[in-house]
């Protein structure tokens, strides 16, 4: 029973951090060039290069959480990602006033997520996953009382159950 819940835990986990980064790298891939002059204005070399890679991870990553393929590749990347896009988007050390306590807020947002993933990498997606699929770690069915208490017959070396004796 704790193990189910533990899984639909993490499920919910890997849902809702996807859920942080997915609706906006469909956003940045159906404008590159828009997040390229964003990146352009922070003044970093490749601006191109660098949104087209940023989208691949913004929309591929939480594809690959969502499903639990790779945990420790994808908590490590989109970690990464969430820290970079946090210094290099949310300079609130910059600003003064209100615009510094906004920019503030979001680089400690972008920070935040980027200990979820980091724990991510660390507990692994759990059973109801594409890993715990191919692992085999789904719980298997229970048995009923009767046929826990049901002594199972001896098998002999064919794997067949002996015949029994005429008697």
């Amino acid at each position: 029973m704790i193990a189910r819940a533990q899984d639909g835990l993490l499920l919910t986990s890997r849902l809702l951090l996807a859920a942080a980064l997915l609706p906006t790298g469909i956003a940045r891939a159906l404008n590159v060039s828009g997040f390229a002059l964003t990146l352009a204005g922070t003044g970093l070399p490749a601006p191109n290069a660098l949104a087209t890679a940023a989208v691949i991870v913004q929309v591929f990553g939480p594809v690959a959480l969502i499903l639990g393929v790779l945990p420790r590749l994808t908590g490590l990347a989109l970690a990464g990602f969430a820290a970079a896009m946090a210094f290099l988007l949310h300079p609130f050390w910059q600003f003064i006033g209100a615009a510094a306590v906004a920019e503030r807020t979001l680089f400690l947002a972008d920070l935040g997520l980027a200990g979820g993933f980091l724990m991510y990498a660390l507990t692994g997606p759990g059973a109801w996953s594409w890993q715990g699929w191919r692992s085999g770690a789904a719980p298997a069915p229970a048995k009923s009382a009767a046929a826990k208490a049901a002594p199972r017959a001896k098998r002999g070396p064919s794997g067949r159950a002996p015949a029994r004796a005429a008697a």
